[in-house]
């Protein structure tokens, strides 16, 4: 193994020659001016080698700076290599807030918005979202500034790390809020597909687990709120009698806090507490997302496989992310709903079953950049209508392919 280590679930290890973790952005540009290959590692939560390179692995966690906020705006200032676990209690104490974080807080910034990382809410869009303004080091080592409304912006939030070296980012925030997390138990699928909408609005946050050890079984419903928990006993759903991990059996000490007790958004947000690793890395996980309009078909279509997928699946959630215009985004141009596995570490069984799961789902599913998928290059750009876009500023942005690697050569960009 290289000195430059391994993802965080241990089944990528890097391959790059070199590490780097540069302290100013002048650093940053004079190294990516001067390598032939350079890719960026976030907090490693990928599970493909998205972020291998055979040049040098640049971590951006010691890139000097702090979150600067700018009330009059609304607006924070955030370096690359800053965690949303680190951010969140800062713009808290500030009387700000993110409109959603992710499950784990422990995840980078850029690493999160280049991958379209997203948390859950019908009517809130992915992390990519909140961004109004990022600097990156293109590929020629020059500082670039991109601004909500600027021609390039809607495809360089997205950008799978192909397009330069994120060094800052604009995040759009909110008064701070407080919200409520409640778990149910003991609902069906035949009842909450037929009420998916309504399940869905019942909460600023929504997830569905479930192991498929019961194919009829929705296992947990974890309903965030700023308001009161809904009623979902029409569902036949009951409250849990006490904090749950949405993996069964798994002690909930890691898990941010339920029960309906009140508190700070970034405390409930999340599924797990920064102050927890939340698993040792022995999982690995899929995700694809799909418009809206067939959900149903595609929850449907995975429900047929449960037989197949429960030996390897730790838990699957399902929750819904609103649409953007973001080019590489799974939800560009549409609302969607996210069929998540965490799975076994079984790396070989796992990408032998996910053929069969992309074979049966809706042809508009879209895999979530940074977790395992087996779609083609070219299957996966025809569901991405500015895909030519994308490649073409790729080019502008990289003409020397400075950022490219094994993982973006099968992909085509």
């Amino acid at each position: 193994m290289s000195q430059a280590g391994t993802n965080w679930a241990g089944n990528v290890a890097f391959s790059a020659a070199a590490v780097a973790a540069p302290t100013t952005v002048d650093e940053v540009a004079s190294l990516v001016a001067s390598a032939e290959r350079v890719r960026v590692v976030g907090s490693r939560h990928s599970f493909s080698d998205i972020a291998d390179t055979d040049g040098t692995l640049l971590s951006l966690a010691a890139l000097e700076g702090g979150p600067e906020l700018d009330s009059a705006r609304g607006v924070v200032r955030v370096p690359g290599g800053l965690r949303y676990g680190d951010l969140a209690p800062w713009l808290h104490d500030r009387g700000r807030a993110l409109a959603n974080l992710a499950s784990l807080p422990h995840i980078s910034i850029a690493g999160a918005v280049a991958t379209g990382t997203h948390g859950s809410g019908e009517r809130i869009g992915s992390l990519a979202t909140q961004v109004s303004a990022m600097e990156l080091i293109d590929g020629e080592g020059e500082l670039v500034r991109v601004e909500r409304g600027d021609p390039d912006f809607d495809g360089s939030v997205v950008s799978l790390g192909s397009l330069g070296v994120v060094t800052a980012l604009e995040l759009d925030t909110e008064p701070a809020f407080e919200m409520a997390q409640t778990v149910f138990e003991g609902a069906r699928w035949d009842d909450v597909l037929a009420r998916f909408d309504d399940v869905q609005r019942s909460g600023d946050s929504v997830s569905l687990f479930t192991t498929w050890r019961d194919a009829d079984a929705v296992d947990q419903i974890w309903m965030k709120t700023r308001g009161a928990a809904p009623d979902l006993s029409t569902l036949g759903a009951r409250l849990a009698d006490g904090p749950r991990h949405p993996l069964p059996g798994i002690d909930a000490e890691p898990c941010t806090p339920q029960l309906g007790v009140r508190g700070p958004w970034f405390d409930r947000l999340p599924h797990f507490r920064l102050a927890f690793t939340p698993s040792a890395g022995e999982e690995l996980q899929s995700e694809y997302l799909v418009p809206r309009h067939d959900a149903r078909a595609a929850i449907e279509a995975v429900r047929g496989l449960s037989s197949r997928i429960a030996p390897l699946v730790l838990v699957c959630e399902v929750r819904t992310v609103a649409a953007d215009d973001l080019w590489l985004s799974p939800a560009f141009g549409t609302d969607v709903v996210g069929i998540h596995f965490t799975w076994v570490r079984d790396q070989s069984a796992v990408m032998a079953l996910l053929p069969e799961i992309e074979a049966a789902l809706p042809p508009s599913a879209r895999p979530h950049w940074g977790k395992l998928f087996a779609l083609a290059g070219d299957a996966v750009a025809a569901r991405y209508p500015r895909w030519d876009d994308v490649v073409a500023l790729r080019a502008r942005r990289d003409p020397h392919r400075r950022f490219a690697n094994a993982w973006t050569a099968r992909l085509g960009v």
